[in-house]
């Protein structure tokens, strides 16, 4: 997505790093960029003002409840996958191997 202005920072680079602006997860030298980029590009500033509602939407309403172990860990694990830029499977297959019968065995 592009406003078809010229910025400094391009509006795909910033629509890319949203939710890490929108969390606090990046240098402070990148979100003073990312506010002016919002200052001038009214399409972006929208962007963010949408997801910036749905994170507190989600925040109010599920923000209470205890995440299991293992689902943190698994979210963790293809954050990590995804920034590192390794290819994510399309499922969990963790999942798919638990939910699978043991293999039967001829008893002697």
């Amino acid at each position: 997505m592009s406003c078809g202005e010229p910025h400094e920072t391009d509006c795909s680079e910033v629509l890319d790093h949203l939710y890490e602006f929108l969390d606090s997860e990046m240098p402070d030298v990148d979100r003073v960029k990312f506010r002016q980029h919002f200052d001038e590009c009214s399409p972006c500033l929208e962007k963010y003002g949408l997801e910036e509602a749905v994170k507190k939407l989600v925040k109010r309403c599920c923000g209470h409840d205890d995440v299991p172990t293992d689902l943190r860990a698994k979210v963790l694990g293809r954050l990590d996958l995804i920034r590192s830029g390794q290819a994510v499977p399309d499922h969990d297959v963790t999942a798919s191997r638990a939910a699978q019968p043991a293999p039967v065995t001829p008893e002697s």
